[in-house]
């Protein structure tokens, strides 16, 4: 049987983060072809991190900087190692390739890091985003690591053009793979059973953490024009200084972890989504569509998700008009149904599982079957991977050797 060993930055946690979600959605690809998988993590396991035994997922945690990592991977002998964020590449893909050099090595970026980290900086000195800031260490890192493997994928078009437009990188090193919807459209309740906005977001994002300070603003001259209306604001991992911002008499309400995105989808009217700045795709709106629930959002929050298709509501253009859409959506029942159309549509046409997952297994086994002409056509990666520009590896050992001699 083929064995895929996937390294995470953290157990999934796909009732928390849509990054969990979509590793999920990975997992269920490969097994659909028969991979045997192990899932390996160095971090702790949380009261949330998904029971992967269920879906018949061997795990094992593993340590940093430490050569028992050496003998796992060797004893393992995958034919396909997936790496969750280009850190985790950093930290164990030299070893992956020095100990089962004949596997396919395949990056997930969950979203471009660099991309989010340009946007927040411009963003936080309150300016428009300008090239340079593109540059920082967290770009070249990340570059080299897209570089280092055989394949990269990323989940959002706009990420797609970004990357092969503007930084010319090889299109053979790359592959579009968005979230993946096998959902099918089921009964909701309808415009007038439901009641109030929605905010949801994992508190520790600092972008979903934006979003809500922008909520914060924005929600008294909602609630003057909708005296009725209460905004739930869910999140995983709830800070303190979140907490602060709860009133019930603003009907401003911090309410925690959803148990079930599903049930609370079902109850709101609207999800308001001002996103600031970011990358990929946004996991809130991706299942705010899927589940019927009309959205209002900034250009980045819609960014790489409806192409040419009309929006699951409105995509405001600044603060004003955000406020205004957000009232007309959540008191027009004929705009809210249309808006809930446009949703299923954009699912339907866009982000429908059968149509990129026969596509997905046959460039991994094309790449698998052709792994030596294609890594010989990559020669900045074979650069990139000479021992003298290995600085994470060398450092690993050092880090290595200074801790065994503590």
């Amino acid at each position: 049987m083929k064995q895929l060993v996937i390294i995470g930055t953290v157990w999934p946690e796909p009732n928390s983060t849509a990054a969990g979600s979509r590793m999920l959605q990975l997992i269920s690809l490969f097994q659909k072809q028969e991979y045997n998988i192990t899932f390996l993590c160095s971090a702790s396991r949380s009261d949330f991190s998904y029971d992967l035994s269920q879906l018949s997922i061997a795990t094992q945690t593993i340590q940093l900087n430490d050569s028992s990592f050496d003998t796992i991977i060797s004893d393992l002998n995958p034919n396909v190692v997936l790496f969750d964020r280009f850190m985790i590449e950093e930290q164990y893909g030299w070893r992956v390739m020095e100990h089962c050099p004949n596997a396919l090595r395949i990056l997930d970026t969950e979203d471009l890091h660099f991309l989010r980290k340009a946007r927040e900086v411009a963003f936080k000195q309150n300016r428009e985003l300008i090239f340079e800031d593109y540059l920082s260490d967290v770009f070249k890192r990340e570059l080299a690591s897209i570089y280092r493997c055989d394949l990269t994928l990323l989940i959002s078009e706009y990420e797609m053009e970004l990357a092969i437009q503007t930084f010319k990188i090889d299109t053979s090193l790359l592959y579009y793979l968005p979230f993946l919807s096998e959902q099918t459209n089921e009964k909701v309740p309808n415009f007038n059973e439901r009641k109030h906005f929605i905010s949801i977001g994992n508190f520790l994002h600092e972008p979903n953490w934006q979003t809500v300070l922008q909520l914060k603003q924005l929600w008294k001259s909602i609630k003057k024009e909708l005296p009725e209306a209460e905004l739930l604001v869910y999140g995983a991992y709830v800070t303190e200084k979140a907490k602060q911002l709860h009133n019930e008499k603003e009907g401003f309400l911090i309410t925690g972890r959803a148990e079930s995105v599903a049930e609370v989808y079902a109850k709101s009217r609207v999800l308001l989504a001002p996103i600031p700045y970011g990358a990929g795709l946004k996991g809130k709106l991706f299942e705010a569509m899927q589940l019927g629930l009309p959205s209002i959002t900034t250009s980045v929050g819609a960014e790489g998700m409806n192409g040419n298709l009309d929006w699951n509501g409105f995509i405001s253009i600044n603060e004003n008009d955000f406020i205004n859409k957000a009232i007309l959506l959540y008191t027009d029942e004929e705009k809210w149904k249309n808006a809930q159309l446009n949703g299923y549509q954009i699912i339907e046409k866009r982000f429908k599982k059968t149509l990129f997952e026969s596509d997905f297994m046959a460039k991994i086994n094309e790449l698998q079957h052709n792994l030596k002409s294609h890594r010989n056509k990559n020669f900045l990666g074979q650069i990139l991977q000479h021992q003298s520009l290995q600085s994470t590896k060398y450092m690993s050992k050092w880090i290595e050797t200074k801790n065994n001699r503590a």
